[in-house]
C-alpha cells in the first residue's frame, strides 16, 4: 500500500446529526474530497435490491467499497455515512460519531421531514444508541 499523504475522515451517526453539514465544511476549509455515500450509490446504481417493508433501495456495501478503494487509498477524502461497518478500517485514519440530543434530533426530523412519508425518521426517533465502542475492531476486507 503506497503513502498517504492526506488523512482519510468518516463522519458517521444517525440520520440527522448533521454529518452532511460538517463534512462539506470540512471539505471547503481543509481541501479535502468530500464524499456522501448515500449520493454516490444513487449516482452509480450501487444498490442491491429494495427494501419492501422501508421502501428505499438496499446499499450494495461490496460495489461501493470498490468503488472508494482506489480514492481512499489516494487519500484526503472525508466520508459521510451513517454506518461504518463495510468500510475496511486501514482507509481512515479518525473516525468521528456525531450525536445530539434526542429533542434537537427529533426537532430536526420533523422539519426536514414534514409533509413525508419517512421510515427512515421514524425508525431513527424509536432507536436507542449503538453501545458499540469505538475500540472495538471492526470487520477487516
Amino acid at each position: 500500500m503506497k503513502k498517504v499523504n492526506r488523512p482519510n475522515v468518516l463522519l458517521t451517526g444517525t440520520p440527522g446529526v448533521g454529518k452532511t453539514t460538517l463534512g462539506k465544511e470540512l471539505a471547503q476549509r481543509s481541501g479535502l474530497e468530500y464524499v456522501n455515500i448515500g449520493d454516490l450509490a444513487q449516482e452509480g446504481q450501487l444498490f442491491d435490491g429494495f427494501d419492501e417493508e422501508y421502501q428505499c433501495p438496499v446499499l450494495d456495501e461490496d460495489r461501493v467499497v470498490d468503488e472508494l478503494d482506489e480514492k481512499m487509498v489516494d487519500g484526503g477524502v472525508i466520508v459521510d455515512y451513517h454506518g461504518c461497518d463495510f468500510f475496511p478500517e486501514r482507509w481512515f485514519h479518525i473516525v468521528f460519531v456525531l450525536q445530539t440530543d434526542n429533542t434537537n434530533l427529533y426537532n430536526r426530523l420533523e422539519r426536514a421531514t414534514q409533509g413525508k412519508n419517512c421510515k427512515t425518521t421514524c425508525s431513527v426517533r424509536s432507536s436507542r444508541p449503538s453501545t458499540r465502542r469505538p475500540s472495538e475492531p471492526t470487520r477487516q476486507r
